[in-house]
């Protein structure tokens, strides 16, 4: 198997469909939980559905590029999520994540491993196969931290 479809089966596995590390996924976590609860503040930490704005912020800027575009996107802006009213909002955002999750993986897998060693758009950002893994780990980390809100969110209920 190429590094990149490596990669890519990677990515998926912490987004959409795997249990290698986590026993679990993004979607799994996320696919069913109402808005009421992707939306309750614990203490001053950040709800799910502004983690969720937040991952998705960075695979849309990353894919952006993976398909031959500019990188636009800055970490200053990548909690600035709009407030989510109403379930069909939830339900938007989580449909525009797993849509351009699934466009990740593929452009990860059209990718030369040749080209994982090449510089992404700038010098001091690194290599294709850094920032690939990195958005991996960004994944990770945040996945963690859901489901950590998650049994805060369901202990606080039952008390």
């Amino acid at each position: 198997m190429r590094e990149t479809e490596q990669l890519a089966q990677r990515f998926r596995e912490v987004i959409l469909n795997g249990k290698w590390v986590t026993n679990t996924n993004l979607k799994e976590q996320i696919d069913q939980l109402p808005l009421a609860e992707a939306n309750e503040q614990i203490d001053n930490l950040n709800t799910i559905a502004l983690l969720c704005f937040h991952i998705h912020y960075y695979i849309k800027g990353v894919l952006q590029v993976l398909n031959g575009g500019t990188l636009d996107i800055k970490d200053k802006f990548s909690f600035d999520a709009p407030d989510l009213k109403s379930e069909e909002d939830w339900i938007s955002l989580k449909e525009e994540l797993w849509k351009d999750a699934y466009a990740f993986a593929l452009a990860i897998e059209k990718i030369d491993d040749s080209q994982l060693s090449n510089e992404f758009v700038k010098a001091e950002y690194g290599t294709y196969r850094r920032n690939l893994n990195g958005m991996i780990e960004h994944c990770y980390y945040h996945l963690g931290q859901i489901v950590l809100l998650k049994k805060l969110i369901s202990i606080k209920a039952k008390s």
